[in-house]
C-alpha cells in the first residue's frame, strides 16, 4: 500500500514539474518520440508487408512442391541459367513412381493479349495447365467450373479466368460461355476465380489458365516452368518426404551422378517466406540502431534536463530531507519524473507512427498490434529511468544543511 501511495505522490509532484516547464519538457522528449517512433515504424511495416505477403502466399498451399529449374532461395542465377529445361514427361514418371504424390500438374506461362469483340486486354498471365493443377493450385471458383481431365485430354479451347479480366471484358454481362480470343485462337469461358488482390501493387487476377496440351499446341509450347506437386491426403507434414522422394526421382530422370549437384529447384511457400524475412532482416536491423541512437541522444537530454531540475530544485530537497524524507524519496520522485517524461514521449511516439502507417497503408500493408504499441510505451520509460538514474542519486545525496542554504 504504501508502494502505490508514493508511486501516487511522485506521478503529482512529476506532473506538476511538468507543468511548470512545458516548453522546456516537450523539447526534451523529442529525441524520445523520434526514437520510439522510428523503431514502431520499421516493426509495423516490416510486419504488415510479412502478414500481407502470408496471406497471399496463402493460396500456393503449405503442402505444395514446385519443381523448375530454379531455386527460389538462390541467387545463382549464372548456374541455374545453364540448366536443362524441364520435360512435361517427368509427370508420367512421377505418377508411377511416387507413393507420396497427390496429385501434378505441368505449368506453362506466358503474358499475352485476351480479346472478346473490341475490348482488349494486353499482358494477361496465361497459363497452361492439368486438371490436376486446380488441386495443386486452388484458385476458388466465384462462377462456372473449372475444365476435367476429358477436356484436357481432347485439347478442349476452355479458358478459366481471374476477376480482372471477366470485370474488364464483360463488365456489363455474364462471362459464362462467352468465347474470348487467346492469341487468335477461340475459347469458351467456363469459369471465373475469386479475387485475390495485389502484391506489392501487383494485380494477382489478371490471368487465364487453358489446358496445357492447347497450350503447347497453339502456342508452340513456349515458357514451360516446371511442375506442381501435391502432397498425398494435402497433409503439409509429409513434405519432407515429398520433397526426398520427388528429388529422388528426378536425380534419376534427369541422369544425375551421386557426386552432381541438382540441377533442378524443389520449392516451396516457405521458401519465399524465407527469403523475404532475410531481405528485411536488414531493415529491422538499421530501424533499430537508427532508433536506438535517437533513444540515446533523448536519454542524454532527460539526463541533462534532470540535472538542471535537480540543481533548481535544490532548496525543496533540503527542506524535504529536513522534514524527513528519506534518500529513496528523493530519488524516487525523480525517477518517476523522468520516466513519466519518457513514457509521455514514447505515447507521442507511437501515436505519431500510428497515424504515419494509416496514412502509408495505402501504398505499404502496415499492421500494428497491441504488444508493440506496450512495448514502445513500456521501453521509453525504461529508457527515463535508465538516464534518471544519475540525477535521482545526486539529488538522494544532497546534504539537506548545504541543500537549503543554496536558497
Amino acid at each position: 500500500m504504501r508502494f502505490f501511495t508514493d508511486l501516487i505522490n511522485g506521478l503529482r509532484i512529476a506532473f506538476g514539474a511538468l507543468r511548470a516547464n512545458k516548453l522546456r519538457a516537450g523539447l526534451t522528449t523529442l529525441g524520445i518520440v523520434i526514437g520510439v517512433m522510428t523503431v514502431i515504424m520499421m516493426v509495423v511495416i516490416v510486419m504488415g508487408l510479412n502478414k500481407a505477403l502470408r496471406g497471399q502466399l496463402e493460396f500456393l498451399g503449405a503442402e505444395t512442391v514446385y519443381i523448375s529449374r530454379w531455386d527460389w532461395n538462390s541467387n545463382n542465377w549464372r548456374d541455374m541459367i545453364k540448366r536443362p529445361d524441364m520435360e512435361v514427361e517427368y509427370i508420367d514418371v512421377l505418377r508411377d513412381e511416387s507413393r507420396e504424390i497427390e496429385a501434378v500438374s505441368p505449368f506453362y506461362d506466358q503474358s499475352m493479349t485476351v480479346s472478346y469483340k473490341a475490348a482488349q486486354l494486353s499482358n494477361v498471365n496465361v497459363q497452361g495447365v492439368s486438371e490436376d493443377f486446380f488441386m495443386t493450385n486452388p484458385k476458388e471458383l466465384a462462377q462456372g467450373r473449372v475444365f476435367t481431365a476429358a477436356e484436357v485430354s481432347r485439347n478442349a479451347n476452355v479458358v478459366v479466368v481471374g476477376p480482372d479480366v471477366a470485370s474488364q471484358l464483360f463488365p456489363d454481362q455474364d462471362p459464362l460461355g462467352q468465347e474470348v480470343k487467346i492469341g487468335g485462337w477461340k475459347f469458351e469461358v467456363i469459369g471465373v476465380t475469386t479475387k485475390y488482390g495485389k502484391v506489392f501493387g501487383q494485380s494477382w487476377d489478371n490471368f487465364a489458365v487453358i489446358p496445357y496440351g492447347v497450350f503447347e499446341k497453339r502456342f508452340a509450347g513456349r515458357n514451360f516452368d516446371g511442375l506442381t506437386i501435391i502432397a498425398k491426403g494435402r497433409d503439409a507434414n509429409r513434405i519432407e518426404e515429398l520433397k526426398w522422394e520427388v528429388m529422388g526421382i528426378m536425380r534419376r530422370v534427369r541422369h544425375l551422378d551421386p557426386r552432381e549437384v541438382n540441377d533442378f529447384g524443389l520449392n516451396t511457400q516457405s521458401a519465399i517466406l524465407d527469403q523475404f524475412n532475410a531481405m528485411t532482416a536488414g531493415v529491422y536491423a538499421g530501424g533499430i540502431i537508427i532508433g536506438f541512437i535517437s533513444l540515446i541522444v533523448g536519454g542524454i537530454g532527460i539526463m541533462n534536463i534532470m540535472l538542471v531540475s535537480v540543481t533548481e530544485r535544490t532548496s525543496e530537497i533540503g527542506l524535504r530531507k529536513a522534514l524527513g524524507a528519506k534518500r529513496w524519496n528523493i530519488a524516487w520522485q525523480f525517477l518517476i519524473e523522468s520516466a513519466t517524461i519518457c513514457a509521455i514521449g514514447g505515447v507521442v511516439g507511437v501515436g505519431l507512427a500510428a497515424l504515419v502507417s494509416q496514412g502509408i497503408n495505402n501504398f505499404l500493408p502496415t499492421y500494428m498490434p497491441l504488444w508493440v504499441v506496450l512495448v514502445g510505451v513500456i521501453f521509453s520509460a525504461f529508457v527515463g529511468i535508465l538516464f534518471g538514474i544519475y540525477p535521482s542519486m545526486k539529488a538522494a545525496r544532497l546534504s539537506p544543511i548545504e541543500a537549503m542554504r543554496s536558497e
